[in-house]
């Protein structure tokens, strides 16, 4: 028998967020971090460098880099970031980006409908009140696909991994596109506004292709079977259950296949379990979860429980399951923070449902400490700013001279610009949510989304130029072109695809491995310390000199080093 709905929503409470603000703030999360960024990461750089060999004639079916197989297994990203450098008049660290922001863009807007179509179920609804004013269904689904959205925002985990242009930012947009399609299907026969069946096919098959040629055909295929089977427990036909499944079968049919032809099917099974012996590796698990899946994973557990007497409703049980999903093979696959950034969006739909039930004090609670955190976030990256700036307080100031030698601030009033009118409408908007009562179900989260919005564009706008500097590889890269004269090639050995990337994109060189057959005579040897040993046994280094010693940053840290031909 199901427990009394926890849900009490009058109509009020359930008005919807005016359109400009979700737009608003969607446009400030997405685009910051898509333009003027540097590649940092290994993974950004060495998925910037498999598109980069694509563009300049190597294979689209073996994706590689100078003849070494692609680090992560993957197609359709690597396509998509090709096909942008050949056909944008953009830079071509931002022309890669345009699809990926798409993808971002994407995972929001399915997260959204799918919380929406969600909240329309039977068993989602609040209960009716006995002198009426109670919610209109349409007006609920709403404000709580309002809510998903700022929760979803507000995860500490989101922000990095999806500005990425990397295979996981394209698995969290398809997988994203499944979740909502299953979503979509799961409302009642009865119900007059459910969608046609073969649109809702379609999602499922562009989520499910996308996905599995993202490198992801296994957990493609885990949640498919999960959303299979939701679909014949609310009464789909197997006619149409079954069109789902075959699109599933065929996609990772079609992945595996690419994967065998390449000779990396192992590298489309993510298991990698075998370090979960040692303490110290369940203590790095729970620390990722607990600040990766904040604030997503409290209002869910509160959702488990405020509705524990309906986990078999769609509306929980579906989510749930995706997110029970990824948390396994996030198990499965070594505590990986790139398997568990696909938990975000069902994550975040589960969690709107916390809205409906939450006190008036803890949403109270909820917003002090937004305010608080980001607040105290914020005026630590004025501050360190205005150290880098002005050398006051000094403190600060000797501390990133010491982190980051060599680095000269300048002030950019193009980014100073949007920092400001961040900050000001950060302040306006506390000013307003303390100053007043609002009963809407999103108020107790926009706070907390605004907030990690705020500190978004903080980083991605003062703290730029020194990011980019202390965390890509443009200065090494720039420190190697200066020796090299121009039109002169560079060899390479024991460096990865994202080093690669970085001589290629930043320094402007023309880059070969050393060995391989049809290697140039090039002066310029560029070797990483680590592997000198292993090019030392293999190639006879007496026609070269070394030249000199290249550290990335600091003189204590990695160093490459730089050999001339005799």
């Amino acid at each position: 028998m199901l427990r009394p709905n926890p849900a009490l929503v009058t109509a009020n409470a359930a008005r919807r967020l005016p359109r400009w603000v979700p737009w608003l703030l969607i446009a400030a999360y997405v685009l910051p971090g898509f333009l003027g960024r540097d590649p940092w990461r290994t993974e950004d750089l060495a998925a910037f460098a498999v598109m980069l060999d694509m563009h300049h004639g190597g294979p689209w079916w073996t994706p590689q880099v100078l003849g070494q197989p692609a680090e992560t297994l993957a197609w359709l990203p690597y396509w998509l970031g090709a096909l942008a450098l050949g056909t944008l008049p953009l830079p071509a660290e931002l022309a890669v980006r345009v699809p990926f922001a798409g993808l971002l863009g994407l995972t929001l807007a399915a997260t959204w409908y799918a919380t929406y179509h969600l909240a329309r179920e039977p068993a989602a609804q609040p209960l009716s009140l006995a002198f009426g004013g109670e919610a209109r269904p349409a007006d609920y689904a709403r404000a709580l696909a309002d809510g998903a959205l700022l929760v979803l925002v507000a995860t500490l985990g989101l922000a990095m991994l999806s500005h990425e242009a990397t295979p996981t930012a394209a698995q969290l947009g398809f997988a994203t596109l499944v979740f909502y399609a299953v979503a979509l299907g799961l409302r009642s026969p009865s119900d007059a506004t459910r969608p046609a069946v073969w649109p809702n096919l379609a999602l499922w098959w562009a989520g499910a292709w996308g996905w599995a040629l993202s490198g992801g055909p296994v957990p493609m295929l885990a949640v498919s079977a999960a959303g299979v089977w939701w679909w014949w427990r609310c009464g789909r036909p197997p006619r149409v259950w079954g069109i789902a499944a075959l699109g599933s079968l065929c996609a990772a049919g079609v992945a595996f296949a690419l994967g065998a032809a390449a000779g990396q099917t192992a590298e489309l099974i993510p298991l990698r379990w075998g370090g979960w012996s040692t303490l110290a590796a369940w203590q790095g698990l729970g620390r990722l979860l607990a600040w990766f899946l904040w604030p997503a994973a409290a209002f869910a557990l509160w959702t488990l429980w405020r509705w524990r007497g309906r986990w078999r409703a769609p509306h929980i049980g579906w989510p749930a399951t995706v997110v029970a999903l990824v948390l396994g093979m996030t198990f499965l696959n070594g505590g990986d923070d790139r398997t568990l950034l696909l938990a975000l969006p069902p994550l975040a739909a589960l969690a709107a449902f916390a809205l409906p039930t939450l006190r008036r004090s803890v949403s109270a609670l909820i917003d002090w400490f937004a305010v608080l955190f980001f607040t105290g976030a914020a005026v630590l990256v004025w501050l360190i700013w205005i150290a880098m700036q002005t050398g006051v307080p000094p403190k600060p100031a000797a501390n990133i001279a010491r982190a980051v030698p060599g680095f000269e601030p300048v002030l950019d009033g193009w980014l100073l610009l949007p920092a400001l009118v961040a900050t000001v409408a950060w302040v306006g908007l506390v000013a307003w949510r303390l100053g007043r009562y609002a009963p809407a179900l999103w108020k107790g989260v926009v706070l907390s989304a605004s907030g990690l919005t705020l500190n978004w564009v903080l980083l991605m706008t003062l703290w730029l130029p020194l990011l980019n500097y202390g965390l890509g590889q443009a200065p090494v890269s720039r420190r190697i072109a200066a020796l090299v004269a121009p039109g002169d090639c560079v060899l390479v050995h024991g460096l990865d695809a994202a080093r690669i990337a970085g001589l290629q994109h930043h320094g402007g060189l023309t880059v070969r491995r050393i060995g391989q057959a049809d290697a140039p005579r090039c002066r310029w040897l560029v070797a990483s310390p680590a592997d000198f040993p292993g090019l030392a046994r293999s190639e006879d280094l007496s026609g070269w000199q070394l030249r000199t010693e290249v550290p990335r940053l600091r003189e204590n840290r990695e160093k490459w080093l730089v050999f001339e031909r005799r």
